[in-house]
């Protein structure tokens, strides 16, 4: 007897359906055939063994088991369950009357309890889009393929339990999410605020104009400054997530398997900080076994890169592409997987080996010539494309033992979401232009028009700091955002002359 179930296989962040078809026949053996992987293979041992725990035996019958499409490769021990249930009905345990109606996922243990998956969320957005009744996924993975309306989910804790659901001798209870109540009620619940941030009104101006146009800022300073405190705050001042912006992100983490049993939608942005020893791959995704890098799951927040001289040459390069495109490709022979990397950097550096370059009080003791080196650690090609320097200074004690608490992040964002506004209509006719950070040059030339003063001082500013064009363009893009937070129609010369001072790198004194 031929039996079919369905399940799905993850391609970069989209999902793919997958039909299982069981055969019992003449014969013995359990065979598997349509491009599975070895973890896909050992999932006749997992199934064996789980038939036998829940009351089954298999009979001394050839057994052949088909995944189609037969020319895409299937991996992962997400297909335990599907071709379980396939087999349990093409040998007449269980009936197989509704098996069209439903995708069925979930790795197997060997006691026949379910595990939970990666990538349950797209896989579930792919069964509501082909028109299935239902799922079915480990309990641990129910609230996060619920938060797809118009499909039914339901989570198994064991195998028996969907043999006796299928058998209507039990039933399995529904999942149900309110996604907007619930994306509502996580939206604001972030856990670092910058009211907690003594002194640092410069660094906090430039961070918030940084949020307001979406432009990738650098902080320099000493070991201690407040850097890594100050960029952990970032994602408190950003426009909230969109609903269509969550459900995106949430996928990508859904398909890097780091949803937890409890996570349904991810409603705040997130704030991702790699270790400087990150590799490549790691980094911008790919592999073997292509999975989104760390700057797709920064995507739609900030991905923050301490220590940054300290990444490898070659990890900083492969940023270059992404920061421009706002996503990575990832080409192998037989597919290209593109993956969506809209996210803000954050950097921070030390402006010297020891730390203590232009410090206040602490002498630096590094040789001559060593500063420059330690800056030439990061390419002139990527620090164009960091819109913002920021100098950081330490904190003088007086300004430690103050009291007072300072401007709250709600308050900070009011004026970042109303800045923001202004570039959401003004790009109304663009498509997938949202902020200033993401015009291109005809854009900046359309919307940053300079009066004849403006011309001068940038004139001046570009031959006596030696900026290149993609300088120019981010100074400009940068004046745009200042003039938004004041709700100025036009780029006035103030404007033009603080986003100069944002350029502290390009300066040759630094570091000579």
């Amino acid at each position: 007897m031929l039996v079919k179930t369905y399940g799905s296989a993850i391609i970069g962040v989209n999902a793919l359906m997958v039909t299982v078809e069981v055969t019992v026949g003449e014969g013995l053996g359990f065979f598997m055939v349509g491009l599975p992987d070895n973890a896909v293979k050992e999932s006749a041992q997992r199934i064996v063994s789980a038939f036998e725990e829940s009351g089954y035996r298999i009979p001394g019958q050839r057994i052949t088991v088909n995944l189609a499409p037969a020319d895409l490769k299937k991996e992962g021990s997400a297909y335990d369950l599907t071709i379980a249930v396939a087999t349990l009905g093409s040998l007449g345990y269980m009936k197989a009357d509704d098996l069209d109606k439903y995708v069925i996922m979930g790795e197997l243990g060997l006691d026949g309890t379910l595990r939970p998956i990666k990538g349950v969320l797209p896989i579930a957005i792919e069964a509501r889009r082909c028109q299935y009744k239902g799922i079915i996924v480990p309990a641990e993975n129910a609230r996060e393929a619920a938060i797809v309306n118009n499909l039914e989910v339901y989570g198994a804790n064991t195998l028996k339990e969907v043999i006796d659901f299928f058998n209507g001798e039990g039933s399995l209870e529904q999942t149900v999410v309110d996604t907007r109540a619930e994306f509502a009620r996580s939206l604001n619940s972030y856990e670092y605020d910058f009211a907690d941030v003594k002194g640092q009104a410069t660094v906090k101006r430039c961070l918030e104009i940084a949020a307001a146009g979406g432009h990738n800022a650098i902080m320099i300073g000493p070991p201690g400054s407040g850097k890594t405190m100050l960029a952990k705050r970032m994602p408190g001042i950003l426009p909230p997530l969109t609903l269509s912006e969550s459900l995106e992100t949430t996928q990508i983490h859904s398909v890097a398997g780091l949803m937890r049993k409890e996570d349904s939608l991810i409603a705040v942005r997130p704030f991702r900080a790699p270790h400087h020893t990150i590799s490549d791959v790691a980094l911008v995704g790919g592999g073997i076994n292509p999975k989104p890098g760390e700057i797709s799951l920064a995507h739609n927040g900030v991905l923050f890169l301490d220590e940054l001289p300290e990444f490898k040459r070659t990890v900083l390069e492969v940023l270059r592409q992404p920061m421009e495109e706002r996503r990575v490709t990832i080409s192998r022979a037989k597919m290209t997987i593109d993956y969506p990397a809209s996210f803000m950097l954050i950097a921070a550096m030390n402006p010297c080996p020891c730390g203590y370059y232009n410090h206040p009080t602490i002498p630096c003791t590094c040789p001559p010539g060593s500063v420059k080196r330690y800056l030439n650690k990061v390419s002139g090609p990527l620090m164009d494309r960091i819109d913002i320097h920021i100098e950081v200074t330490p904190v003088p004690v007086s300004q430690l033992n103050r009291e007072e608490k300072a401007e709250s992040s709600a308050a900070i964002r009011e004026r970042v979401v109303a800045a923001r506004a202004i570039q959401t209509a003004r790009f109304a006719a663009n498509p997938g232009i949202h902020c200033n950070a993401q015009m291109g040059s005809k854009l900046t030339r359309q919307y940053c028009a300079l009066t004849d003063e403006c011309r001068t001082i940038m004139e001046q500013a570009m031959n006596r700091m030696g900026l290149s064009a993609r300088a120019y363009d981010r100074i400009l893009r940068v004046a745009r955002t200042i003039a938004d937070l004041e709700t100025a129609p036009d780029i006035n010369p103030d404007h033009l002359r603080e986003a100069i001072t944002y350029r502290s790198l390009d300066r040759d004194s630094w570091g000579g």
